[in-house]
């Protein structure tokens, strides 16, 4: 159980805090949302992206949560450089501004870090308690 509340919480972390900075990028620079496609389908393919990306954040903690239970800071930063590479990856392409990337990286420094806190917490024992999955 406490595996799916790790995921909900990593999947509501990301989603808000994405929409959050993207927002705050787009009103103060005019970035622009994708305009192919409805805004509906925007939202919903963004949730299946922080989807994926829950489930697995949140998998590969709990296999290796001896390794990571006290070095949760550091899973994230793993997390947080690969997600750097990829939006600089993004950016090389025609359809991904190196804006959109910018904002990007500072979304995931801020929801790396508390997703994998949040994670460490709901799948770390407590002294004298067994979490099972």
């Amino acid at each position: 159980m406490r595996i799916v509340l790790a995921i909900g919480a990593t999947l509501l972390i990301t989603y808000v805090v994405a929409f959050v900075v993207y927002g705050a990028v787009a009103a103060l620079t005019g970035l622009e949302p994708p305009q192919d496609g409805s805004p509906v389908q925007f939202l919903l393919s963004v949730l299946v992206v922080k989807l994926g990306l829950a489930v697995g954040f949140v998998l590969l903690f709990a296999v290796a949560r001896e390794i990571w239970r006290d070095r949760w800071l550091v899973y994230a930063l793993i997390w947080w450089v690969l997600f750097v590479v990829s939006e600089i990856g993004q950016a090389i392409a025609p359809d991904y501004s190196w804006l959109e990337a910018g904002a990007g990286i500072v979304a995931e420094a801020v929801y790396c870090p508390l997703a994998a806190w949040v994670t460490a917490k709901l799948l770390t024992p407590r002294r004298g308690e067994h979490v099972a999955t």
